[in-house]
Parts: C-alpha cells; sequence; structure tokens
C-alpha cells in the first residue's frame, strides 16, 4: 500500500461515525387452529422496502419497550415482548438531509396479543403476515434474514416443547 493510500484509508476511518442505534420488534403470532407461526412485515415509509417495526431510542424508555412503541405506532400491533435481545442487524438509512448512516438495530420478540384499528402511521404502510420463508425472501438486509431463521429455530424448538407428549399405547399381552 503507497503512502498516500494509506493516508487516504487513516482519514477515512478517523471521520468513520460508529453505526446509529435502533430498536425494533420482530412481532409474530401463533395461529390457533394450525399452529404455525406467522411473523409480521411493514413496507418503509421512504424506499418501500419490506422491514419490521424500528425506531430510534426514546427519553425514558428503555430498548425493548422502544421496540413495542415502534411496533404500535408503525404496524398497529400490541403483545408481550421478551426482554432479551434476539440480536441485531445493520442497514443504510438516508437521513432527511440527504446524509447516508449506518443503523444498528437492535431485535425483540414481541408475541402480537391484538391489533388496534387505529394508529399513528395507519395508510403510510403496507403491513402483512408472512411465513418465515416468505419473510426471509423479502427482508434485504442478509443480518435480519438470518435473525429470521434463528427465530424460527427457537419458536420450533419451543412450540415442540410444549405439545402434548405421546403416551406409548400399553403392551398387549396375550392371554395363555
Amino acid at each position: 500500500m503507497t503512502l498516500l493510500a494509506r493516508l487516504a484509508s487513516d482519514v477515512q476511518l478517523m471521520f468513520r461515525r460508529p453505526p446509529r442505534q435502533q430498536y425494533g420488534a420482530l412481532c409474530y403470532r401463533v395461529k390457533k387452529k394450525s399452529g404455525a407461526v406467522e411473523v409480521l412485515l411493514l413496507t418503509s415509509r421512504d424506499t418501500g422496502r419490506w422491514v419490521i417495526p424500528k425506531g430510534w431510542p426514546m427519553t425514558g424508555k428503555r430498548a425493548h419497550e422502544v421496540a413495542v412503541q415502534e411496533a404500535l405506532e408503525e404496524a398497529g400491533v400490541r403483545g408481550v415482548v421478551e426482554t432479551e435481545t434476539l440480536g441485531a442487524y445493520t442497514y443504510p438509512k438516508v437521513l432527511r438531509d440527504g446524509v447516508q448512516v449506518v443503523c444498528k438495530v437492535q431485535v425483540y420478540a414481541l408475541e402480537v396479543t391484538n391489533m388496534v384499528k387505529s394508529f399513528k402511521e395507519k395508510g403510510e404502510r403496507t403491513i402483512e403476515w408472512v411465513s418465515f420463508d416468505e419473510a426471509v425472501r423479502r427482508v434485504r438486509e442478509p443480518e435480519l434474514r438470518n435473525l429470521f431463521l434463528a427465530f424460527q429455530q427457537t419458536m420450533t424448538n419451543r412450540l415442540s416443547s410444549r405439545a402434548p407428549k405421546q403416551i406409548p399405547a400399553a403392551k398387549q399381552i396375550p392371554a395363555e
């Protein structure tokens, strides 16, 4: 590497900002009849890409509480949130002033218990319940895809441990 290239690289690193922090909710529901798990996707207001509800930190709210608030404002869903993060993903965001920044989204699982009819961003986004496979196909961010896949495995494990255990049939002993 030439001295000039090395200097240019060092200057670039000096001005690089750390990712901006956001919090998001991976919203899901378990269908009563089939036991299938569906996840909620919505479109972003700016690019129309498929995303999960997410937003900036809020004064006086913990990270998982922000995720709950964003799910209500953006998708009109309420539910029970897990306080442990599922993981995080990054994505490029263009701010209102045109500057592009990298955002890191810390994601929390939210089991949806009800949907409200009126919410802050109603009509500004398309909202759909989809399978894990469909969610993985629709989202652009590879790290978010991986979170969906990991959560799918978590839910498979959870639901199989809840399933009633089959009692083996009694052994028939032939009469003598």
